[in-house]
């Protein structure tokens, strides 16, 4: 099933000059980019985006890193890109990180992870809701498809 996800690549990769590495990596695994766009996160978009982890100890810490940099928004779409992107990002704590993702190759922090990425289908509508509005999302074109997906039992869309 086809699916879309936000990526939120944070204020420690924009300022490592990592957006181009992370983009690159979820390209060449074959999804595609329908939105992008380099933002200043606000404070209410910080609380709505985290609002799951609103009372936590560590809130306060993620609304102060969100806002202290630029951010950039993504949406890839894929079959199951969710999944997809969560694998290639690899575990929010980066030292556990396994090699091979971007977190594991490019990261050492919990809190200085590069990524955020959506958990689940539901997750990443709202999410992507915040971050875009639907006229700045577009359609990836369908002719690389039968490259990425066996088309032989119909369309994957």
């Amino acid at each position: 099933m086809m699916e879309r996800t936000l990526v939120l690549l944070k204020p420690d990769a924009v300022a490592r000059g990592l957006v181009g590495e992370v983009l690159g990596r979820l390209e060449a695994k074959g999804l595609k980019l329908a939105g992008l766009k380099l933002l200043e996160v606000s404070p209410e978009l910080a609380e709505r985006h985290y609002a799951v982890h609103r009372g936590k100890p560590f809130y306060p810490g993620l609304l102060r890193f969100i806002t202290s940099g630029p951010v950039v928004a993504a949406c890839f779409e894929g079959r199951r890109a969710v999944e997809v992107v969560r694998r290639l990002t690899g575990a929010t704590d980066a030292a556990e990180a396994a090699p091979g993702s971007v977190r594991g190759d490019l990261a050492v922090s919990n809190r200085f992870n590069l990524v955020h990425a959506s958990d689940a289908p539901e997750t990443a509508a709202a999410e992507l809701a915040n971050f875009f509005r639907p006229e700045e999302l577009v359609a990836p074109g369908r002719e690389a498809l039968r490259w990425l997906y066996d088309l032989s039992e119909g369309d994957p869309l």
